[in-house]
């Protein structure tokens, strides 16, 4: 079954060899898989036979070699990633592009959600993404996304962009917007971030991480999949002059 477009993927062992990318310690690994699961992150399960599960930590326990992930029991690929008996793990951490090796998978149903046990990895890898600079907009015009929503095609969104890179963004969902859920892909999302600074672009939804109380609403962490090369060069401009007066305002 081919990858799935906009999905988080694993990266080819060719790529994973450098040590330096690599953690080992249990302390380490365990303190990494906390922030996923504090953060709520999404997880793109892929087995060796290419099947798709999006899923989220909701334990991890090193002292008893588990970690336990939420998981959807009707899911059509469940079963069968299930009975290959391991999987690999990708999520996003910010600009870093985590994957880890998970083996015995075991359903565990239950009478709300149904977890999926697995053994604490042994190594984890971590790739911090290309292009991952990003800026907090600066000026009096707030820099916007309009997409429709995902779920619900007749509803229009205007959503404040809170930062942005070359890869990825973060956008603010008010808490009175019916709520995006972590693996979807929003396609044909019009930027809007400056006068002379219009594109469109497809983005993969990474997670959805709770603001202060006082804020309102969530940030969406995205990760950009579709981009052109104009709109490429004229978000590039547009960073650069972000990065040019914060520098003049430090200065």
């Amino acid at each position: 079954m081919p990858t799935m477009p906009g999905l988080a993927s694993p990266a080819p062992l060719e790529a994973i060899q450098d040590s330096d990318l690599c953690v080992r310690t249990g302390r380490e690994i365990s303190a990494l898989l906390d922030q996923l699961r504090e953060a709520g992150v999404a997880l793109t399960l892929h087995s060796p036979h290419g099947l798709i599960v999006m899923t989220q930590l909701c334990a991890v326990d090193e002292a008893s070699d588990t970690v336990s992930l939420r998981v959807d029991p009707e899911h059509p690929t469940l079963q069968a990633l299930i009975e290959s008996d391991e999987a690999t793990a990708v999520a996003y951490l910010d600009s870093v592009k985590l994957q880890f090796d998970l083996q015995h998978l075991m359903l565990v149903r239950g009478t709300g959600d149904s977890v999926l046990h697995c053994t604490f990895p042994r190594e984890l890898f971590r790739f911090q993404r290309r292009n991952s600079f990003r800026v907090q907009p600066l000026g009096r015009t707030l820099p916007k996304a309009a997409m429709r929503h995902p779920m619900i095609a007749e509803m229009q969104l205007e959503l404040r962009v809170l930062d942005l890179s070359l890869s990825g963004c973060a956008l603010f969902l008010p808490n009175d917007v019916p709520p995006l859920t972590p693996g979807i892909r929003l396609n044909e999302v019009r930027f809007m971030l400056h006068t002379n600074t219009r594109f469109v672009a497809d983005l993969h939804l990474h997670h959805v991480t709770d603001l202060s109380s006082q804020s309102q609403g969530v940030r969406l962490g995205c990760e950009v999949v579709s981009l052109s090369a104009e709109a490429q060069r004229a978000l590039q401009r547009y960073i650069d002059q972000n990065q040019k007066q914060r520098r003049l305002m430090g200065a």
